[in-house]
């Protein structure tokens, strides 16, 4: 199949969306698709937003990216922070300028709130981080607990902490934040209104041993390309682990080999644990909550079906 993309459109844009938990192969049928069909992959993934973050976050290479154009990639450093609404933002933004140049935009990502924010059109508080804030909250979540936290959200909140994981603290903290800068709960200021796209969302899915068989070897694999030494050129920058980027899947657990919490075998195994967790966080994520996803097994991919699904999405008046 050729590719070339469509002709310049006007009106409604089309937006098709790869998602799936992480190591199923997304990226690789994005790629596949994108050459196939005139596209342009838009990242959905609240790690890969991060410069010099690369090989713990899986990021596509730069050869990978010359081969195919990828947006919402090295958004900030490592001490920045990109919130919802500013991803929400640039996000709708690329799309339709790539679909005015007459490209499909796809959408590829395992961060769920990113993908749904976007694609379900909510309304994002724009509220700027007040950091003394969130400090206070993060040493409430250590002396007390990560529930104790969770019920006070709970006490001005009730709808959101119903929607929120209590272990999830940076979530909650994000909540109490938007409620106590505004005195209107996060719940109540995210209406969804509907982003106007045309959406084809294919889900991608796997034998759950057999995924996390491939998840292993994925941080085999990071750990031969670097990983220890990514996290110490971070830190050799200046960026410590007290920041939220540095508390993600691999460098919070090679961080604890650093400081002498964990031996380096014992790192890896943490990073494995924690990734098959938050995998299992993803599947129920997306499974779960949207009935519209086109699911495909990946080990008995019929890509000839997937193909003429996609045809017909890009083909339809």
């Amino acid at each position: 199949m050729c590719g070339g993309g469509l002709a310049p459109q006007r009106g409604t844009a089309r937006l098709l969306v790869i998602l799936g938990p992480t190591a199923v192969g997304k990226s690789a049928l994005s790629m596949r698709l994108g050459q196939a069909f005139g596209g342009e992959i838009i990242s959905a993934d609240s790690r890969q937003i991060y410069r010099y973050m690369d090989i713990g976050t899986a990021k596509v290479t730069r050869e990978e990216r010359a081969q195919l154009p990828h947006h919402l990639i090295d958004l900030a450093d490592p001490d920045e922070e990109l919130t919802l609404a500013h991803y929400q933002r640039l996000a709708a933004e690329v799309i339709e300028e790539v679909w005015s140049r007459g490209k499909l935009p796809i959408l590829v990502g395992g961060t769920g709130l990113y993908v749904r924010a976007l694609t379900e059109g909510w309304t994002v508080p724009e509220v700027p981080p007040d950091r003394a804030l969130r400090a206070r909250l993060e040493e409430e979540a250590r002396c007390l607990g990560p529930e104790a936290l969770h019920g006070a959200l709970a006490a001005v909140d009730p709808l959101a902490a119903q929607r929120i994981d209590p272990r999830n603290v940076r979530r909650v903290i994000r909540a109490l934040e938007v409620y106590r800068r505004t005195g209107v709960p996060i719940s109540a200021q995210q209406a969804k209104v509907a982003p106007g796209y045309r959406l084809l969302k294919i889900g991608l899915t796997m034998e759950r041993q057999a995924l996390y068989r491939r998840i292993d070897e994925r941080v085999e694999r990071m750990i031969a390309q670097g990983l220890e030494a990514e996290v110490r050129g971070l830190l050799a920058r200046g960026y410590g682990y007290e920041l939220p980027s540095m508390s993600g899947l691999g460098y919070r657990e090679i961080g604890q080999y650093l400081r002498g919490e964990a031996t380096q075998e014992e790192a890896v195994a943490l990073i494995k644990r924690h990734t098959r967790r938050f995998v299992r966080q993803q599947h129920n994520w997306f499974r779960l909550s949207d009935q519209t996803i086109h699911w495909f097994d990946v080990a008995q991919l019929d890509e000839a079906a997937l193909d003429a699904l996609v045809r017909g999405f890009v083909q339809e008046a």
